[in-house]
């Protein structure tokens, strides 16, 4: 079977492969929201980032992929106590979407044949402990936003209907892409997103003559591409590996604490989402770098992904997001 394009071999775009690099050593980031042009590689990276972690470990037949029997939803009816490896799974959300095939619905076809009220598992179920990809996020319609903000606050997908009463769990990175000039993102779900990254086509023809070549090597010579690569990913494996184990391990003094809480208040984001997030992204850059604290250069790296999404307008203000993180993260790191 054919495996997606090596995540170590994509050519730049070095803030989006950070971001997801980041969630996968700690998903309680919240997901990555990539703006910017078309074929720029933002569903490549999460394709490629999820094939290279290591499998997940799943009871056979589970439609939730549930590490162990106790934690199977009872509907299920798992009769099987096999623990199987799968992929980590990665699934997609088309534009369009009816709202039964994201939450799962009655199973129409046992109701007809044998008069049974089963449930049919949707995305949501099959997402569960993996990826949830989202192209043209800023076209989805308003009804499945409310639907992912309530499954993505609780981290569980919930079905009173048609005489069902469903719960299962439902965790999963989002990663959602989309182009800004086609519509903007619901605020109520852009909050959602623990970081964001703006990408955009390279400008130089090195570097385009490198994205060529590269893809060109993948398509025409598949076995040889991917053994040049694989030590690569191999290697980024552990490191991810390692700094989920490191994750615990990190210090964080109250100063780390008070750059956070000063930058999200200069920035006027609202609420104490930002803050979290930055806490969590910065320690999760510290883990990779197998640092044993936070400093302030970890906060200072990661501010612009943890916080451009999340400033308040100023319509007098003709600076971009990155921008205006950059100098206000100027202004209080120094």
């Amino acid at each position: 079977m054919t495996q997606p394009f090596p995540f170590s071999a994509i050519v730049g775009q070095e803030e989006m492969k950070q971001a997801m690099i980041l969630t996968a050593i700690d998903p309680g980031i919240g997901g990555v929201l990539v703006f910017g042009d078309r074929g720029t590689g933002k569903s490549t990276a999460v394709r490629a980032l999820a094939a290279l972690l290591p499998p997940i470990q799943v009871v056979a037949g589970c439609p939730v992929n549930s590490p162990s029997l106790d934690r199977c939803p009872d509907w299920a009816h798992v009769g099987q106590h096999d623990i199987v490896e799968r992929p980590t799974p990665v699934v997609d959300l088309p534009l369009g979407v009816t709202e039964d095939r994201v939450v799962g619905a009655l199973d129409i076809e046992k109701a007809l044949t044998s008069g049974e009220k089963a449930f049919e598992p949707g995305l949501l179920a099959r997402a569960n402990r993996g990826y949830l990809y989202i192209d043209e996020v800023n076209l989805l319609e308003d009804h499945i936003v409310d639907l992912l903000l309530d499954v993505a606050q609780s981290g569980e997908n919930v079905v009173e209907r048609e005489g069902l009463s469903i719960r299962h769990p439902a965790r999963f990175v989002l990663v959602g892409s989309g182009n800004p000039e086609e519509g903007e993102l619901r605020p109520q779900l852009l909050d959602r997103f623990g970081l964001s990254v703006e990408v955009a086509s390279p400008k130089d023809i090195d570097t385009r003559i490198e994205v060529i070549r590269r893809r060109d090597a993948y398509e025409m010579d598949y076995d040889g591409f991917m053994e040049k690569w694989r030590q690569a990913d191999a290697e980024l494996r552990d490191g991810i590996l390692a700094a989920r184990e490191h994750l615990t391990q990190i210090e964080t003094d109250d100063d780390v604490l008070r750059d956070c809480a000063e930058l999200c208040l200069a920035l006027g984001s609202d609420g104490l989402r930002g803050e979290l997030t930055l806490l969590k992204t910065s320690r999760a850059v510290a883990a990779f770098e197998g640092a044993e604290k936070v400093t302030r250069e970890h906060v200072r790296k990661i501010a612009p992904s943890a916080l451009r999404h999340r400033l308040r307008r100023d319509p007098l203000d003709e600076a971009g997001s990155t921008t205006r993180v950059g100098r206000v993260v100027e202004e209080v790191l120094g």
